[in-house]
C-alpha cells in the first residue's frame, strides 16, 4: 500500500473513531450497552497504531 493510500485509510479510521466515540457518549448518557462500542474503539486504536507504524516505515 502506498503512502497516500495509508494516509487516506488513517483519516478514514480517525473519522470512524470520532463517530463511535460520539455514539459511546450518547449510549453512556442514556445508560445503554457500551461494550460493543468500546470494543470497536479498541480495534480502531490498534489499526490506527499499525497504520502509523507503516507510515513511519514508508
Amino acid at each position: 500500500m502506498g503512502k497516500q493510500a495509508l494516509e487516506a485509510k488513517l483519516e478514514e479510521l480517525k473519522s470512524d473513531y470520532v463517530r463511535i466515540q460520539s455514539d459511546l457518549d450518547k449510549l453512556e448518557y442514556v445508560r445503554g450497552r457500551v461494550s460493543s462500542a468500546e470494543e470497536q474503539l479498541i480495534r480502531l486504536e490498534k489499526e490506527i497504531a499499525q497504520l502509523r507504524k507503516q507510515l513511519d516505515e514508508a
